[in-house]
């Protein structure tokens, strides 16, 4: 099993740290090479830059969830997305054909569990779960 996964070329694992700059601020995000070679496939398919790109999914996750966390992680993320919904025939495999071309309602449709956003009901029951776990820590430490 492991021969899978450790035959991988060790340059691919690699980290390369880029500067780029968001409206005017430089920031430094720091990738392994292959994050970084997935998501210059994407650009390049809507005719972009990897940074282009980059500012793109951060104006749209801001807009859409109004902070970005571990913005990083939400690249490597997005990357990993993107093969998995290739692999999966989700978006197609030919290059030539631009992510903005896509029915997003139509790729995401009926994702795997934890690949999408919650449904309402998940959204709600995991409000609970912390609304509850908040006052049993509330009354251990009265």
């Amino acid at each position: 099993m492991c021969e899978v996964f450790i035959s991988a070329d060790p340059q691919s694992y690699d980290a390369r740290t880029r500067s780029v700059r968001l409206h005017g601020v430089v920031t430094s995000i720091r990738l392994e090479n292959l994050f970084w070679q997935v998501l210059e496939e994407i650009a390049q398919r809507d005719g972009m830059v990897v940074v282009q790109l980059i500012e793109r999914l951060y104006d749209e996750l801001v807009a859409a969830r109004g902070e970005v966390g571990n913005f990083a992680s939400f690249l490597r993320v997005c990357a990993l997305r993107y093969e998995a919904m290739v692999a999966q025939g989700r978006i197609p495999a030919d290059t030539s054909v631009a992510i903005r071309s896509l029915d997003a309602k139509a790729v995401l449709h009926e994702l795997p569990q934890g690949w999408g956003r919650p449904s309402p009901e998940r959204q709600q029951l995991a409000g609970e779960t912390r609304v509850r776990a908040l006052h049993i820590a509330a009354r251990r430490h009265a």
